[in-house]
């Protein structure tokens, strides 16, 4: 059985990203057993807004549901403009939340989990 592919996005400063690379690097180095992490961080939880706005959501979840398809299919699957969809796709693809493949882009992850902690 294949273990869950989940990438984890988050509200978290440069300090927190680093400390949590460091940490993962020391426990590696001492031959200790490291839990694959994917991350994708933002400062603060405007950008966050920004960047994963409710339309690109709807992308993510129309790829998870129907699989690996071209931006033309998902423009019309979504009833987008093709050119508005293909920029959303450029940007979560940066991001690594969605992959290509060929013409095809799709969704690698099983979850997204979206942690936002309250300051103090």
């Amino acid at each position: 059985m294949s273990k869950k592919r989940v990438l984890h996005i988050q509200v978290t400063t440069l300090a927190e990203s680093l400390a949590r690379f460091t940490d993962t690097w020391k426990q590696a180095e001492k031959g200790k057993r490291v839990e694959p992490y994917t991350g994708v961080g933002f400062e603060t939880m405007a950008s966050l807004a920004v960047t994963l706005t409710p339309k690109r959501w709807e992308l993510i979840e129309w790829l998870k549901k129907e699989g690996p398809v071209t931006i033309y299919r998902l423009a019309k699957l979504l009833e987008r403009d093709y050119k508005n969809v293909h920029g959303d796709v450029k940007i979560l693809e940066g991001l690594g939340i969605v992959i290509r493949d060929g013409s095809r882009v799709s969704v690698p992850w099983d979850e997204i989990e979206a942690r936002v902690r309250l300051a103090a």
